[in-house]
């Protein structure tokens, strides 16, 4: 009698746990265990569909020789052809390159190079195994990736080409064309024509992360490959420095997360620092990698690793467990983007921002940081107000939904942690900010509604003709108008920084921004009514002046430009239209907000 075919199920043991920020490495281990599987799947449906495709491997040898090549592996070090898969951007790779074959579209590289790449990962896992084996693979302008282990650079004529992997017993080379490159016998140290993957380590044996700075291999972006970018030996330096510190502090504040984090991050693909921000991301193609811009500090970072695992668990967890049906509609309003997402975008930032919350928590908890107690109370109230929005939303799954609600059971309680006033007063004010600013530049009002308030305007009306609440309405997810997060950015420097000599680095901030933000809010309404007088359309001056008008107490200017700024903007576009004498916005502000429900 045949065996039933082994298939990986999460226990809701598991699946609990991780909601509730209480998994441990045995867990991610599962996971792990899973997305290998996963993998082995995708690259062989892949092969499959690429076989059906005539001339799919260009120049290079055909199928036959890579599953002979990976048998052999298979054969001799099973170990060897699992590290090779678990590299992260074997799932990156098998994703884009099935993307390509199943449309029909032009990538990066032409298609027999991408497809090609499986030949690389061939060779890679070969030279981990030590066999004796040779075997053609792409070149890209020179490169030779050999992934999980570096890249050989030669000399090359053709921007796509293609070289031969070959040796044994520990000497390898790689031949192409116009040169060889010769493999040293420690491939994890740089030699002549050779750029191994490095490595960070942090902590000691009781608690160590380990992850490489990959900046070699052609899959570790998020949407396109990419040829190598070798960082210089001072940014390695700081990344190193970065990584160390923020692990420990890590270690310190929030133990049970740093041993899933260093369970389940292998790579670190570096990015250049954006001033006053954290870019970051990951796929769930690339399970245990995350892209990360050089940071300005490592409790930045370490926030960045708390958020990005969240991404990572959550990835793992979606190949499964269905959470949400497939509804990409971009509907719901988060508040740490500035466009509108769809479900699943909303989910991911639910699950990442209670990690991120967990971590500002115990953070503020250990130490006297003011900007720690700021971001702890700020990401709580937001992820709390995305959370109730979405454990409403119809396209939930059960299995969506006890998630969110396992996640509720550890974050309403903490609503009730004792926060100072004034630290209260920012993040109000920060969530206020940007919540007006999305209301404004994505959300359309009714044109007949806008045409009766003008009318009613024009006719002297002492009030609107109706009550005004926000559109509702579908937003769009193009914006009328651009957006700055400058406020935000001036806050954070006043709450990290000695002094405010800063600000004027900041992009896009003005002196309104920084009258507001310092607390001179009749200077920053006084300049904010300048820059509109400048710019009547101005989402940021709009808001802005709605942000100073309301620091002063109640006021019918403030409700309207802060719960309906839509509905203000539009307006005063139908009189610059139609009216010989303009009112100022905030005067048509005043007047619409008599019936606003905020």
């Amino acid at each position: 009698m045949s065996q039933p075919t082994p298939f990986h199920r999460m226990p809701w043991a598991d699946f609990d746990a991780f909601a509730r920020l209480n998994g441990d490495a045995s867990m991610i281990g599962r996971l792990r265990a899973a997305e290998l599987s996963r993998r082995k799947l995708l690259v062989h449906a892949l092969l499959e569909a690429s076989a059906k495709t005539p001339g799919a491997f260009g120049p290079l040898p055909p199928l036959e020789a890579v599953w002979d090549l990976l048998a052999r592996v298979e054969n001799v070090s099973p170990a060897a052809l699992d590290r090779v898969f678990a590299h992260p951007y074997t799932g990156s790779w098998a994703g884009y390159s099935t993307r390509l074959l199943t449309h029909g579209a032009a990538g990066v590289c032409p298609l027999w190079t991408h497809l090609g790449h499986v030949h690389a990962l061939a060779a890679a896992a070969a030279i981990t195994a030590d066999l004796d084996f040779e075997i053609a693979v792409p070149l890209w302008e020179g490169n030779a990736a050999l992934p999980s282990l570096g890249t050989a650079r030669l000399p090359a004529a053709d921007r796509f080409s293609t070289a031969v992997v070959s040796g044994g017993r520990g000497r390898y080379a790689v031949r192409g064309e116009s040169g060889e490159v010769r493999l040293p016998a420690r491939l994890d140290a740089d030699s002549p024509g050779w750029w191994a993957l490095r490595t960070c380590r942090a902590g000691d044996a009781a608690s160590r992360l380990s992850v490489t700075l990959d900046d070699l291999d052609p899959y570790r972006g998020l949407h396109e490959p990419l040829p190598p970018d070798r960082l210089a030996s001072t940014a390695t330096a700081t990344w190193r420095r970065l990584l160390s510190e923020a692990w420990d502090l890590l270690r310190d504040v929030t133990p049970d997360l740093a041993g899933m984090i260093a369970a389940g991050l292998n790579s670190v693909v570096p990015k250049p620092n954006v001033p006053f921000q954290n870019p970051s991301a990951s796929t769930g193609e690339a399970f245990g990698s995350v892209v990360i811009g050089l940071p300005e500090n490592s409790a930045d970072l370490a926030a960045t690793l708390v958020h990005e695992h969240q991404h990572i668990v959550l990835g793992g967890i979606l190949h499964l467990a269905r959470l949400y049906e497939n509804d990409r509609t971009e509907r719901i309003y988060v508040p740490w983007r500035d466009d509108p997402r769809p479900l699943s975008g909303a989910y991911q930032g639910v699950t990442a921002f209670f990690g991120v919350t967990s971590f500002w928590r115990a953070t503020a908890r250990s130490g006297t940081s003011r900007r720690a107690v700021f971001e702890f109370a700020h990401w709580r109230g937001q992820t709390w107000r995305t959370l109730l929005t979405l454990r409403k939303d119809p396209t939930l799954t059960e299995a969506g939904r006890r998630f969110l609600d396992g996640i509720a059971e550890v974050l309403g309680p903490w609503q009730h942690d004792p926060v100072p006033e004034d630290v209260l007063e920012l993040t109000e004010l920060l969530a206020a900010d940007h919540r007006a600013g999305w209301l404004l530049r994505h959300l359309r009002p009714d044109h007949a509604v806008v045409s009766a308030a003008a009318a009613a305007w024009l006719a002297g009306d002492a009030r609107p003709p109706v009550v005004l609440a926000p559109a509702d309405l579908p937003p769009t997810p193009v914006p009328d108008g651009p957006w700055s997060r400058s406020r935000a950015t001036l806050l954070r420097l006043a709450l990290s920084r000695d002094g405010h000599e800063d600000w004027r680095t900041v992009p896009g901030a003005t002196e309104a921004d920084f009258a507001l933000i310092t607390g001179h809010h009749v200077d920053a309404a006084r300049g904010y009514r300048a820059e509109l007088r400048a710019d009547p359309d101005r989402p940021v001056a709009l808001v802005g002046l709605g942000l100073a008008l309301n620091a002063a107490g109640p006021n019918p200017a403030a409700r309207a430009l802060l719960h309906c700024p839509e509905m203000v903007r539009a307006v005063h576009r139908e009189l610059r239209r139609t009216a010989l004498d303009v009112p100022t916005p905030e005067k048509l502000a005043w007047w619409l907000g008599q019936l606003v429900s905020g």
